[in-house]
């Protein structure tokens, strides 16, 4: 009998060892597909398979596939994305052309690109901060002063926070807009713009299983113009009606873009006007899975593995902890000349995890997004003050050094 196969599309540093853990639990071989497989620590040191191929390239994925199918039993196909959510297309399309449980191409395609995005929920009456799309530095310019300062300035495509800069001057938008056209090759559809009014308020993540609500995430940025993630806190501490709105307007996004199979998370800020969604995101996030496990035990990415492969799922919560885990973050560009205090950290009860994504000597270059982070701490325990203060204790007992590059010029 041939062996079961789920093909993974690319990887990801947190989320990726958790898939290729849930395809071992259900008896199934994990085979990544990737541009550089050696990029991914964990399938070196696990001795994984994997394979190389051009993941912008449906065809030659299509065409890998078959060869695996001469041997194995596929039975399901999921991946990641990095700075470029356009591999979910892709996900969805090979899933459909092999006849596997996904989600809808269209709905993802729609979902990918922001402006589209906007526009559905704009048509289905779903409360957002103001926005416009543009194609040149002077439309940004433009669209900044009908919206009026500060305003928020992306790709229209994209994750990871990666291009995203909040701009309180009309010189900080037209330097910014001139930034992101400047560098046309490192986004996934370059040449359009997003700009957006500043939604005031604090950060919520719905996060979201088909059409069922899972939870509710609350997030703290690092300092601006950037949004960089620095903590989550699941589950967020929120009032009844707060979180029956947020809920609400959730699904009410679900159903705009015609998601509504397997992981999404809608981020929201609380404004003076109630919530509003800054973004839906068709896939699961780095960090939710870990904290929703260690708060109520559901494995959300078991769960979306077994939907994957055509099981029936359970999102059923066995436990009722906070969970909290807190990104660290250097606060200039250099040489990462020492890490430590990882054992201390993780010897005070409560602290669940302390990791370090970059080793010794590796060049850290600040870029105002997600890779900005060099690691993370989590903790977990029954109750939110108790989380904060185990999670704070963690941190303080972390220990890192950058050293400022001699010659910055050269990097």
């Amino acid at each position: 009998m041939a062996k079961r196969v789920l093909i993974l599309v690319e990887g990801h540093r947190s989320n990726g060892p958790l898939y290729i853990e849930a395809a071992k639990r259900l008896d199934l071989l994990p085979i990544t597909l990737s541009k550089d497989p050696a990029q991914y620590d964990y399938l070196i040191s696990e001795e994984l398979q994997a394979i190389g191929v051009d993941t912008d390239d449906l065809d030659a994925i299509i065409g890998v596939c078959r060869k695996l199918q001469a041997g194995y039993d596929l039975v399901g196909i999921t991946g990641f994305t990095g700075l470029d959510e356009s591999l979910y297309v892709t996900v969805a399309k090979l899933c459909q052309h092999f006849g596997l449980p996904g989600p809808a191409p269209a709905a993802i395609e729609r979902s990918c690109n922001k402006f589209i995005q906007r526009e559905l929920l704009a048509d289905s009456g779903i409360p957002m901060p103001a926005y416009r799309s543009a194609f040149s530095a002077i439309e940004v310019e433009k669209s900044a002063v009908d919206i009026g300062l500060p305003v928020i300035v992306k790709p229209a495509m994209g994750s990871g926070s990666s291009g995203v800069r909040l701009c309180r001057t009309a010189e900080e938008v037209a330097e910014h807009a001139c930034h992101l056209l400047s560098e046309n090759d490192k986004w996934p559809s370059p040449s359009e713009i997003l700009i957006e009014e500043f939604a005031k308020g604090p950060s919520y993540t719905a996060l979201t299983m088909g059409s069922e609500i899972v939870g509710i995430t609350s997030n703290i940025f690092g300092p601006p113009p950037h949004f960089v993630y620095r903590e989550f806190t699941y589950p967020a501490v929120l009032a009844g009606p707060a979180r029956k709105r947020i809920a609400s307007v959730s699904r009410d996004c679900l159903r705009a873009l015609g998601l509504g199979w397997g992981p999404a998370n809608i981020e929201l800020r609380w404004t003076a006007r109630g919530p509003v969604v800054i973004e839906v995101n068709p896939r699961l996030a780095g960090g939710d899975p870990q904290l929703v496990q260690l708060a109520q035990g559901i494995d959300l990415v078991l769960e979306h593995v077994k939907l994957v492969v055509g099981y029936k799922w359970d999102l059923r919560r066995t436990r009722s902890y906070t969970a909290a885990m807190r990104f660290l973050v250097p606060d200039s560009d250099g040489i990462l000349d020492s890490i430590g205090g990882d054992a201390r950290a993780t010897a005070v009860s409560g602290v669940v995890e302390v990791k370090f994504y970059k080793q010794l000597n590796a060049p850290i270059v600040l870029k105002g997004d997600y890779r900005d982070c060099i690691g993370h701490v989590i903790a977990a325990s029954p109750s939110a003050t108790r989380t904060a203060a185990v999670l704070q204790r963690g941190v303080d007992l972390v220990s890192w050094s950058v050293t400022p590059f001699s010659n910055p010029g050269s990097i």
